[in-house]
């Protein structure tokens, strides 16, 4: 029996309103004493607009101070972003953590690459099996998607069962991994579902998406007619293109070689999962000089664009083993997150120019999501038909087309919730009655840094306008000790009529310390304040942009 007070509330931190970035809290019991627990805990990756940052986490501070109310820490599969934060963030909460076996491996490799990395207590789950997390229970329910041994949760409660969706879309031929136990979820909708909170991604795109199989079986193709080398480029964690690039090397006679060592962790755990059994050995990228042109197939990290990756050092001929030529073929198994197209295209661009032929989702089925598309999405309202919709996964338009698309299906109570939305899901009519607090942390070298860190915004400032550095010393008396010292980083060197940036701040540096009364000038304050003015003037009317301008007064 249930405390009158008590209610059933859901709470995302993440991953609404955005892709990526997953982070939710279910929380039970009356307010002040409700017990809390966490579905994933992921990351979304930064773009140019945050200079030097390289992972966007979920803040947890909300959370962090109900630790104590924390049950657990359940993980529907293991992508970046559901599983990308929990080695930084983890300590914070230090609760009990559930995954899969895949998952549990991918973040044990991932500890042991990554130093000082904490060692995370996780509790390995099979599906069917429920997790008893008073006041709720779990169960893990097999779906497909793109990266092995994804599942859905029934999350079980006095008040009602909540079905949170996961990554997911059926294919009833994944390649690797588990399909998507369509007669478990008929069955727990048979039961009753109050809440349904479902991937968005894909909600756009009318129809079914295509099989793995129908990717792997094209795949083949192109690798067996191709007549040099062949590069495959796809994401890290994709163990069925994986294990469908590999197979088809088998069968057109050749080696396959990783690059990346992303794919090289992801890969390690697949064989010991048995993903990639009857699969012959990866070969390290220091065998890719040892093979001939029509003997290997090149598996590389850096579909999305990513600098540092293999695609990109490779494409720039800068990879320190792997090396193309004219003729080669470089298959894009991948669709561009949004983004990330204009690194992409640099390579593509920069791949033809040297007569390296390139196939992408464009022309051929070399790549298929592992989102649902309608539907797909119609098909799962069928199986579980719930009171209550919430569309997760997606931005803005699709959370809106989804709800749209839920009323369609005769959901009676549908809603539109954004992160740190506190949302009332039982008992009677759900809505949102509160915020909790929410917000981004970011990555920065190898610390954790807040989302309004003064730093950041210097940081763009300097990448929009460049640094002027200017050292003055200064007599007792208030007289020069010395020519002033000036240093420009990111400026240009000379203005539109050709004279010399580093002469007109000079000009300026000499003309506002004579202006300045003797007084002012032993001050030292008083000198930077109006050298800093006048430098920042004198630039800004030649280039028409206000740098940065640190001044340093020294005493002599």
């Amino acid at each position: 029996m249930t405390d009158s007070n008590t209610d059933l509330v859901f709470a995302p931190l993440g991953g609404l309103g955005e892709i990526g970035m997953n982070a939710a809290l279910y929380g039970f019991g009356p307010k002040g004493r409700r017990k809390w627990l966490m579905v994933d805990l992921g990351v979304a990756f930064a773009g140019p607009e945050l200079p030097g940052i390289d992972l966007i986490l979920p803040d947890l501070a909300f959370i962090e101070r109900n630790r104590k109310d924390l049950v657990g820490l359940v993980i529907t599969h293991a992508h970046e972003d559901h599983i990308g934060a929990v080695a930084r963030l983890w300590p914070r909460i230090g609760c009990p953590l559930y995954a899969t076996r895949f998952a549990a491996g991918l973040l044990e490799v991932r500890r042991l690459g990554e130093d000082g990395a904490p060692k995370v207590p996780i509790h390995i789950v099979a599906p069917g099996v429920r997790i008893d997390l008073a006041p709720f229970s779990v169960e893990m329910i097999p779906v497909a998607h793109s990266i092995p041994e994804s599942t859905a949760l029934a999350i079980r409660t006095p008040l009602g069962t909540v079905l949170h969706s996961g990554d997911w879309k059926i294919d009833p031929t994944p390649v690797a991994g588990w399909a998507t136990d369509e007669a478990r979820l008929r069955a727990i909708g048979d039961e009753g579902v109050l809440a349904l909170i479902s991937d968005s991604t894909n909600i756009l795109r009318d129809g079914e998406s295509p099989s793995e199989a129908d990717v792997a079986a094209n795949l083949e193709n192109l690798i067996a007619d191709a007549p040099n080398r062949v590069l495959v480029t796809t994401f890290a964690s994709n163990v069925a293109r994986m294990r469908a690039v590999a197979l088809a090397a088998a069968r057109a006679g050749r080696h396959v070689v990783v690059a990346g060592r992303a794919m090289d962790r992801v890969s390690e755990v697949a064989r010991e999962c048995g993903y990639l059994d009857g699969v012959p050995d990866f070969l390290p990228a220091e065998s890719f000089a040892n093979l001939p042109r029509n003997k290997i197939v090149i598996m590389a990290t850096g579909s999305q664009g990513e600098g540092r990756a293999a695609m990109a050092r490779i494409a720039n001929d800068d990879h320190p083993q792997v090396h193309l030529a004219s003729g080669d073929r470089v298959i894009f198994s991948s669709r561009p997150i949004p983004g990330n197209e204009r690194a992409i295209n640099d390579i593509i661009n920069g791949l033809v120019r040297q007569g390296i032929e390139v196939i992408t989702d464009r022309t051929d089925l070399v790549h298929v999501s592992g989102h649902p598309r309608r539907s797909e999405v119609k098909h799962l309202y069928e199986w579980i038909r719930p009171r209550i919709a919430i569309p997760a996964h997606g931005e803005a338009l699709h959370l809106s087309e989804h709800a749209r698309f839920a009323r369609a299906q005769g959901v009676a109570e549908t809603l539109v919730v954004n992160n740190g939305d506190l949302v009332h899901l039982a008992p009677g009519v759900a809505g949102i009655i509160d915020q909790v607090d929410h917000g981004r942390l970011y990555t920065d070298g190898d610390l954790i840094v807040p989302s309004d860190d003064e730093a950041l915004r210097e940081r763009r400032g300097l990448s929009f306008a460049g640094i002027i550095s200017v050292g003055v010393a200064m007599t007792a008396k208030g007289e020069l000790a010395g020519d002033p010292d000036v240093v420009i980083s990111g400026i240009p060197q000379r203005t539109r009529d050709g004279r010399a940036m580093d002469a007109i701040i000079d000009k300026a540096v000499f003309e506002v310390l004579e202006g300045l009364p003797r007084a002012r000038r032993r001050d030292p304050d008083a000198v930077e304040s109006a050298v800093e003015r006048a430098v920042r003037s004198a630039v800004r009317a030649v280039w028409g942009k206000r740098p940065t301008v640190h001044v340093l007064v020294m005493e002599v």
